[in-house]
C-alpha cells in the first residue's frame, strides 16, 4: 500500500482511497472509461477488507474528536465547499458527462443541483434544533424540567450510484456532515470520479481529517465488512433491490435508509393540456438517458386523447440528437455501458416478439440505445413489471380511471407517480389513491426538490432524503432532564 501526502486536489490515477487524511494507492485498480468512445478516464485503487478496518477507525476517532463542534463550523465547511463547486461547475460538469454518458447540459443542471444540496445542508446544520419537554404534564414531574435535542449518530457508511453521482453523494455526505457524523463513503464502481472530486472539495473547505473517508472499487470485495461493522451506527445506500436486500442481511443492528428505485407510471386524462402532457412525459423518459429512478416509465393516456398524444409524445421522441454526451446539442448520449445498452435491447426485443407496437427508437449503437417508444405492451414484460432504468417508455390506452389506478400500483417498488388533468377533483382522487411517496400533478415523475422529502414507497419505504429529513435520519434524540 503505498500513501500520499493530504493535498487539495489528487491525481485520480494515482490514488482514490482516502483513509484518516491521506489519499492512498493500492496493488488492486479498475478502469474507469467513457461509455461513448470507450477511453479510459481513469485508474481507481480498489479497497479490501484491511482498508475497512482502517477507515472505520479514522472515522470512528474523529467522531469522538469532533461530535461537539459547534453547528456553525460545519455550516461554513459546506458553504465554502458549495462556492469552491460553483467556481469550478464546468470541470465537474465534464466529469461526470465523461464518467456516466449523461448529456453535458444535464450534468451541468446536476452540479448546480449539487451546490443548493450543500447550502441546503449547511442551513439545516444551524436548524438542527429540539424542544422543551412539559414534564409537568404528568403527576409527579411537577418539579422537572427539560428538553431534548438532536445529536449525532456517530458512523454513518454511504453508498451511492452512477446515475447522479455528485449530488446523490451530497444528499448524503451534506446531511450526514451537518449533523456532526463522520462518514465513510462507497461511490459507484462505474463513475466514482465526481464524488471524489466533491471529497476534495470538502476538504479543501476546512472538513477535518478523518471526518470522511473514502473507500473505491468494487463492492463485492468489502461491502459485507463495512456494513457489519459495529462501529457502524447507520447505512444509507441508493441502488437496487438485489444489493439493498444484500445490505439489509449483512448490516445487523443499526439505522438503514434505502432508496431502492421505481417504475414510474403517469395517468394523463382528456381534460389535460395535451402539449404539456406530452413535453413533460418526454423529458421525463428520457432526461439522464432514463437512468433515472423517478423517469416516467409507463403512460396511461385516456382513450378519447390516445391517438393525438401518441403521435405527438412519438414525433418528439424522434426529434432527440442521441449521440457523444459532450456536445451541447445531444439530448440522449450513451447508457452507463454497453452491457446495460444490450439489457434494454433484449427488453424492448421481448416485447415486440410479444405482441408491442415500436412507435420510436428501439436502435441500438454501442452504449447508446435510442430514445424508444412502445404501445400494447403485454403486462406481464419486463418493460412493465421490473424498473426499466433506461431511455424506454410504455404507453396505453385507458378508459376506467379505477382499474388503471390499480394497474399503476401493480410494483413492489413506487417513488413518485403523475397525473396530467385541469379538474381538481380528479387530481385529488389520484394523488389520494397512487401507491406512491410523491405525486406530481401536471409535472412529470421526474420532478424532485432537493428540499422536499424524498424516499420510496411499498417495499422501497426505509427512510427519507431531502436535506431537512436526510439530517434527521442521521440524528438522534437526547433528553436532558433537572429535578428542581
Amino acid at each position: 500500500m503505498n500513501s500520499l501526502a493530504h493535498k487539495k486536489s489528487v491525481d485520480l490515477s494515482d490514488a482514490t482511497l482516502f483513509i484518516d487524511g491521506q489519499w492512498l494507492s493500492c496493488d488492486k485498480n479498475m478502469q474507469i472509461v467513457n461509455p461513448f468512445d470507450h477511453s479510459v478516464l481513469a485508474n481507481v485503487a480498489c479497497a479490501d477488507e484491511a482498508h475497512v478496518s482502517l477507515a472505520v477507525a479514522s472515522a470512528k476517532r474523529a467522531f469522538e474528536t469532533y461530535k461537539h463542534q459547534g453547528s456553525g463550523e460545519r455550516a461554513a465547511v459546506l458553504r465554502g465547499a458549495a462556492d469552491l463547486i460553483t467556481e469550478r461547475l464546468e470541470l465537474f460538469a465534464q466529469t461526470i458527462a465523461k464518467e456516466t454518458g449523461k448529456p453535458i447540459t444535464a450534468s451541468r443542471k446536476e452540479v448546480t443541483r449539487c451546490v443548493n444540496t450543500l447550502m441546503l445542508s449547511a442551513e439545516e446544520a444551524t436548524r438542527l434544533t429540539g424542544e422543551t419537554i412539559k414534564f409537568d404534564s404528568f403527576a409527579g414531574g411537577e418539579n422537572r424540567i427539560g428538553h431534548y435535542d438532536l445529536v449525532p449518530l456517530g458512523v454513518v457508511v454511504a453508498i451511492t450510484p452512477f446515475n447522479d453521482p455528485l449530488n446523490l453523494a451530497a444528499h448524503k455526505l451534506g446531511p450526514a456532515l451537518a449533523a456532526g457524523n463522520s462518514v465513510i463513503l462507497k461511490p459507484s464502481q462505474q463513475a466514482p470520479l465526481s464524488a471524489l472530486m466533491l471529497v476534495q472539495v470538502l476538504l479543501e473547505a476546512g472538513l477535518p481529517a478523518g471526518r470522511i473517508n473514502v473507500l473505491t472499487g468494487s463492492a463485492r470485495d468489502f461491502a459485507t465488512p463495512l456494513v457489519a461493522s459495529k462501529d457502524v451506527a447507520m447505512v444509507t445506500y441508493t441502488g437496487g433491490e438485489v444489493s439493498g436486500e444484500i445490505i439489509a442481511k449483512s448490516a445487523g443492528i443499526k439505522k438503514l435508509a434505502m432508496e431502492l428505485g421505481a417504475n414510474s407510471p403517469v395517468i394523463v386524462m382528456d381534460d389535460c393540456d395535451l402539449q404539456k402532457a406530452v413535453e413533460g412525459c418526454v423529458s421525463g423518459s428520457f432526461w439522464a438517458v432514463g437512468q433515472n429512478c423517478i423517469g416516467v416509465q409507463r403512460i396511461y393516456i385516456q382513450e378519447g386523447i390516445y391517438e393525438a398524444f401518441k403521435l405527438e409524445f412519438a414525433r418528439q421522441t424522434k426529434q432527440l440528437t442521441v449521440g457523444n454526451q459532450l456536445n451541447d446539442a445531444t439530448d440522449v448520449g450513451p447508457m452507463i455501458n454497453e452491457k446495460e445498452a444490450r439489457r434494454i435491447e433484449s427488453w424492448v426485443n421481448s416485447a415486440i416478439n410479444n405482441g408491442a407496437n415500436l412507435l420510436a427508437g428501439g436502435q441500438r449503437e454501442g452504449a447508446c440505445y435510442y430514445p424508444t417508444v412502445l404501445e400494447c405492451v403485454d403486462e406481464s414484460e419486463s418493460l412493465v413489471c421490473h424498473e426499466a432504468f433506461g431511455p424506454v417508455v410504455s404507453l396505453f390506452a385507458f378508459s376506467d380511471l379505477d382499474e388503471t389506478i390499480v394497474l399503476a400500483n401493480n410494483i413492489d417498488f413506487s417513488i413518485h407517480g403523475a397525473v396530467f388533468t385541469s379538474n381538481i377533483n380528479t387530481a385529488m382522487k389520484v394523488s389520494r389513491e397512487l401507491d406512491v411517496a410523491g405525486v406530481m400533478v401536471n409535472d412529470s415523475t421526474d420532478y424532485r426538490l432537493d428540499a422536499m422529502p424524498f424516499g420510496g414507497a411499498k417495499r422501497g419505504s426505509l427512510g427519507r432524503e431531502g436535506v431537512k429529513f436526510a439530517i434527521r435520519e442521521m440524528s438522534q434524540t437526547k433528553v436532558f432532564c433537572m429535578n428542581l
